[in-house]
């Protein structure tokens, strides 16, 4: 395990990368299937490493929670060396309950990762819905607990998730999520 923290590619406000990815419901994915929800939350995470781990249940209970926010994760990890991150292991995630986001991708090219500059697992990337496109409202923690076994007492996502659902700016600074590095082929 190779901890790694978030940096910042992109920039607030800018428009972010199409992608096109296959989910665990067998169906091909692109940011146009989330254009009913006002707010996006793109979390590049897996299914072994620690830190992804100990947030599983946050974005569970806020794709649960959030009407007009979907919650996706996509999995960018090399399979062939990390056999816990293939996609038949992220549908059984995803079957059993341990995952119950919106849409669980499989980034198997790296490309999506690779153009939103995600480097950890978990890196989550907030996104409003401009009507024709989706830009960039915040990038960085999901909360205060960095560490896998922290208990979390503030959640930067809720309050950024509620900033965009009230059509306001996200008032956070960037903060650098924590994880295991991206496992790059």
């Amino acid at each position: 395990m190779v901890m790694k923290e978030s940096e910042a590619e992109l920039e607030r406000g800018d428009p972010v990368p199409n992608f096109e990815l296959r989910g665990t419901d067998g169906e091909t994915h692109t940011l146009a299937d989330f254009a009913d929800y006002d707010a996006l939350l793109l979390v590049f995470t897996c299914n072994h490493c620690p830190y992804a781990q100990a947030k599983f249940d946050l974005l569970n209970d806020i794709a649960a929670e959030y009407d007009d926010a979907s919650v996706v994760g996509i999995n960018p990890n090399d399979a062939e060396e990390y056999p816990d991150d293939s996609f038949e292991k992220m549908v059984e995630y995803v079957e059993d309950g341990t995952i119950r986001y919106d849409a669980y991708l499989r980034d198997e090219t790296q490309e999506a990762a690779e153009a939103y500059g995600a480097v950890c697992t978990p890196d989550p990337f907030l996104l409003r819905n401009e009507g024709d496109t989706f830009t960039l409202a915040y990038h960085g923690r999901l909360d205060d607990a960095m560490n896998p076994d922290d208990e979390a007492t503030e959640f930067y996502i809720r309050e950024a998730i509620d900033s965009v659902l009230a059509g306001e700016d996200v008032d956070l600074e960037f903060m650098p999520s924590r994880g295991c590095s991206i496992k790059w082929k």
